[in-house]
């Protein structure tokens, strides 16, 4: 999946949800069970998610929403396959871009 965010330090839980198509809570939920996910809390209690909770936001809903691990899978694949999992990821995310710009590419001919 391919997240459209622009280039901020700093992204708040509703632009977050928006990017990825899920509701808030479902958000809030995985900040719970992984522990990968560490948004930053203002003084009122707001999330600041970080491009590199992005990046684990984009991973984890790989896991669960793309390939139907559950919750408990995906933590335990994270575990223990932590570098092979990005590895794969990051190939996959780089072929998703080359076949979009593919796409673009057929409909402009």
């Amino acid at each position: 999946m391919q997240v459209e965010l622009p280039e901020k330090l700093y992204y708040g839980i509703g632009e977050v949800a928006k990017a990825f198509g899920v509701n808030t809570s479902l958000v809030r939920f995985w900040e719970k069970e992984f522990d990968v996910l560490k948004p930053k809390k203002n003084a009122k209690g707001n999330r600041k998610f970080t491009p590199q909770d992005i990046k684990n936001l984009q991973l984890i809903y790989h896991l669960v929403k793309e390939r139907g691990f559950t919750l408990d899978g995906a933590k335990i694949h994270l575990k223990e396959n932590r570098q092979k999992t990005l590895d794969n990821f990051e190939i996959i995310q780089k072929l998703e871009r080359v076949k979009n710009e593919l796409i673009k590419i057929k409909e402009q001919l």
